[in-house]
């Protein structure tokens, strides 16, 4: 059975048009599952009992059961959700001043093996479909009855790897019939599929792309990151380049700072040298220590020391606010309990 989420608004009208249907019908449909709390379509009050019932034989609504869920004492809360076959994938809400963010996943497992993400000890087993995206945002709002603001594609999974489906997640999520989340309020990692990045450079979207970069050399990157076996920090830097004149928009790069391997002034010089006159801001990681992992958390003293070196060099530089490391909050850190 087909899951209704998975389609955009534009898809379904023409599903609706295929079984029959007015377009208007879809769009009626598409309120209901984005502006509501309704799981069935014997919900959908303003549609026919014959629509109804000819819904309920064509598509389902997926519709997570909560396995497990964490609060931490900072008020970030971790979800693991059953996607209905068996597997299970986990999102983090979390609070800020200017509202609430989601972290979601886009697969299940991953195939990057970054050697300081707990989401390496995950295998992967499949691509999230485009309604299995948004379902996590839709089941959060329901279970903590809030509205989301933000929605940041770093959870579980490499985005570009899953490239059409996240971009068509994107679409219902920005949809102002649909959930009417703003683009700029989307934020899009990738570990660097070089590809992906001038393909998502072209699709004219205004989300943030979040780059994770992580070392300035080849040698380092390729020890913390694989992919940058297949694309190296030139071919990445060419693209970012790409995407920002194009676009006009700032990346912003994601650097995990790791004691002895890349917090050094030496590093620090490097980055500034990396990214001179580029569109961009860093974004400083402490790094979660993981399991059986190689990399631990740089001292705090290090982190600003580092922070302070870029903006002195003119380039822009904050440290990622701690939360929830009191559960689990890494990246795929309660997944692996989970798979224990």
């Amino acid at each position: 059975m087909k899951n209704i989420k998975d389609y955009n608004l534009e898809e379904l009208k023409k599903e609706f048009m295929a079984i029959g249907e007015k377009p208007y019908r879809a769009e009626q449909v598409f309120k209901w599952l984005y502006t509501t709390d309704i799981t069935t379509f014997d919900e959908m009050s303003n549609l026919s009992k014959e629509l109804r019932e000819k819904l309920k034989q064509e598509y389902s609504i997926c519709e997570y059961k909560i396995l497990k869920k964490q609060e931490s004492s900072d008020g970030t809360k971790k979800y693991l959700f059953d996607v209905l076959d068996g597997n299970a994938i986990e999102t983090v809400l979390m609070s800020y001043h200017h509202g609430y963010s989601i972290c979601v996943s886009s697969q299940i497992g991953c195939k990057m093996g970054c050697k300081f993400c707990a989401s390496t000890g995950i295998p992967f087993i499949r691509n999230l479909t485009s309604g299995e995206i948004i379902e996590q945002i839709l089941a959060v709002q329901r279970d903590e009855k809030i509205k989301v603001s933000n929605i940041v594609f770093m959870g579980i999974g490499e985005p570009f790897d899953n490239y059409n489906n996240v971009i068509n997640a994107i679409k219902i999520i920005n949809n102002p019939k649909g959930l009417n989340i703003g683009a700029r309020h989307i934020s899009v990692s990738t570990s660097g599929i070089v590809p992906k990045i001038y393909e998502y450079a072209d699709e004219d979207l205004q989300c943030t792309l979040s780059i994770s970069l992580h070392a300035t050399t080849n040698e380092k990157r390729s020890e913390m990151m694989p992919i940058n076996n297949a694309y190296n920090i030139e071919e990445l830097m060419k693209a970012c380049d790409y995407y920002i004149k194009k676009t006009n928009k700032r990346i912003s790069f994601e650097y995990a700072l790791a004691k002895d391997n890349n917090e050094s002034l030496e590093d620090a010089k490097k980055l500034v040298q990396l990214l001179k006159g580029m569109l961009c801001h860093v974004n400083l990681i402490p790094i979660n220590k993981i399991e059986n992992g190689k990399y631990t958390k740089s001292t705090n003293e290090n982190i600003i020391k580092f922070r302070d070196y870029l903006n002195d060099n003119k380039i822009t530089a904050t440290i990622r606010r701690e939360l929830g490391s009191d559960i689990d909050a890494a990246c795929g850190q309660l997944r692996r309990k989970d798979l224990k």
